[in-house]
């Protein structure tokens, strides 16, 4: 047996034997993470797989709704000045924090310092310091409900950026959060959830925050209804997908957030088991190097995409599950729209000509990619066969998922099948692969007249006039190819018939407020 497979069979022995000390009841409910956390301190030291875990133990002033765009959750209203250079929120009252404090204007204020402190290594400090977006250049509390943000400039995304995930949503604290030395201790959030116990590569257990101030009418993304209605929610390492599949079968878990696309259709036969398959806002496509000697040739990355049939190599890597999408802008988006499901169409003769038209000889061409994103994986593996068939010569390395992430930070590839977490503006998508390779070497899209493009959707808040600038950025990203754009990535939550209310979301989050379990 390979050392691999032993480590993996290990880990799951973790988990199992973390699970075996939760029985079902009523009052718990069991949930598979893939991987352990990275810490609990919100929005440092961080992936989506903690992000997951931690927001139900804090919350922002905004976060998404279903719909992606940011809604009121801690703030009950947000006024804008005229200006745009004003933000002013109105707290909702008779919220908690975990310890029993009252939420005040004072522990937004203290919060947004402790973010902004260079020692706090907050993952989102640049987007608001003035290296980002957008500089906040004051943080006031007028009164006890009250808080006032003054920013350098007008920015249509300030809210959005707030409600960011990767941010904790810039999630409000407590000072109790601290050790008496100023170092962090636990989350004391608002959240429907606090913190048991972590007990490191077994589990994560959260217990039911009894006074959590909950928002009326139905659950909203990441706001609206987010009531506690079981005691605990433990979550449990298993990293082998195939274990933890099992675990649901025979009831010893009750919810996988994210199973693989090719046991959906297996799961749906199964009476005992419920599902929830939704498309969410990540990215799923081909990244390319534009500054490599031979694919800085446009025709030749034009080539590469025509060369790809997108319909035929999503329904093979999701099973048939998936929706083509050549468009940086998610298909959920609100922006998303006539312009952004025109792409280019899947031609060989074409591939053949501007293959013949960039002087491609046949050269090696090298595509790197990783097994810890399935999906990904297989979209590597097809679409080197599709580009066989055109005469692109396309070798495939895989590496360690945080080798590539290296390499990716590094600019040092050819070729990338990679998978990018949601962001829910298109801004911000555009934005994540947008900019000066000089300064920023992981950037795709290298072009002052793109930028300017950006820039100008970062700050016109009007939606027409924001959509024509999407529209126009997708066209220059089409010709342009930076990126071979294939699909938005799905997740499929599957859950025995015990549990009641859970739901996919559209940030590929687990959801376990409004969940309940019956004994």
């Amino acid at each position: 047996m390979h050392r691999h497979r032993r480590l993996s069979l290990a880990l799951a022995g973790l988990g199992l034997a973390a699970l075996a000390a939760v029985p079902a009841t009523a009052g718990s409910v069991r949930v598979q993470l893939p991987f352990d956390i990275r810490s609990i301190n919100p929005g440092v030291n961080r992936d989506h797989n903690t992000d997951g875990v931690v927001l139900h133990m804090v919350e922002g002033l905004v976060a998404y709704g279903e719909d992606s765009l940011p809604k009121p959750l801690l703030a009950e209203k947000v006024a804008i000045s005229d200006d745009g250079l004003s933000y002013s929120f109105t707290l909702r009252q008779g919220v908690k924090f975990h310890n029993g404090a009252e939420l005040s204007s004072a522990d937004v204020v203290w919060s947004w310092n402790r973010y902004m402190d260079p020692k706090t290594d907050w993952r989102c400090l640049s987007e608001f310091d003035g290296r980002g977006l957008v500089k906040v250049e004051q943080v006031t509390a007028p009164d006890a409900r009250t808080v006032v943000f003054k920013l350098d400039k007008p920015s249509a995304l300030f809210l959005a950026s707030l409600a960011r995930t990767d941010c904790a949503m810039t999630g409000i604290l407590h000072k109790d959060s601290l050790k008496p030395d100023g170092r962090f201790d636990k989350p004391v959030g608002t959240g429907p959830f606090k913190l048991g116990e972590w007990k490191r590569g077994e589990y994560i257990q959260l217990e039911r925050f009894a006074d959590y101030a909950a928002l009326p009418g139905k659950i909203d993304g990441l706001t609206g209804a987010k009531r506690p209605l079981v005691d605990e929610v433990r979550f449990v390492i298993i990293p082998d997908s195939a274990t933890a599949k099992a675990a649901l079968q025979r009831g010893d878990i009750d919810i996988v957030p994210d199973v693989a696309n090719a046991d959906i259709a297996e799961l749906k036969k199964n009476e005992r088991i419920g599902l929830s398959v939704v498309t969410h806002m990540g990215l799923v496509g081909l990244i390319i190097q534009t500054r490599d000697p031979l694919l800085g040739n446009v025709k030749l990355r034009q080539a590469i995409a025509s060369a790809i049939d997108t319909p035929e190599l999503v329904a093979q890597v999701t099973d048939g599950i998936g929706t083509p999408n050549q468009s940086i802008v998610p298909a959920l988006s609100a922006y998303y729209g006539p312009a952004q499901k025109q792409g280019r169409p899947y031609d060989l003769a074409a591939a053949k000509k501007l293959l013949a038209e960039a002087g491609y000889k046949g050269e090696k061409i090298v595509m790197l990619a990783n097994k810890r994103y399935p999906q990904s994986f297989d979209a590597a593996v097809v679409s080197q066969q599709m580009l066989k068939a055109a005469g692109i010569n396309v070798e495939i390395e895989v590496l360690e998922w945080a080798t590539q992430l290296d390499r990716y930070s590094k600019g040092n590839y050819q070729i990338q099948a990679f998978p990018y977490s949601g962001r829910l503006d298109p801004s911000l998508s555009f934005e994540s692969m947008t900019g000066p390779k000089d300064k920023q070497p992981r950037k795709l899209w290298d072009d002052p007249a793109v930028q300017a493009l950006l820039d100008k959707s970062m700050v016109v808040a009007g939606k027409s006039e924001r959509q024509a600038i999407f529209d126009e950025l997708h066209k220059r990203f089409i010709a342009d190819v930076p990126m071979v754009m294939l699909y938005n990535g799905i997740v499929g939550g599957a859950y025995g018939k015990r549990v009641k209310g859970y739901t996919s979301s559209l940030t590929s989050l687990p959801r376990l407020w409004e969940v309940s379990v019956d004994g």
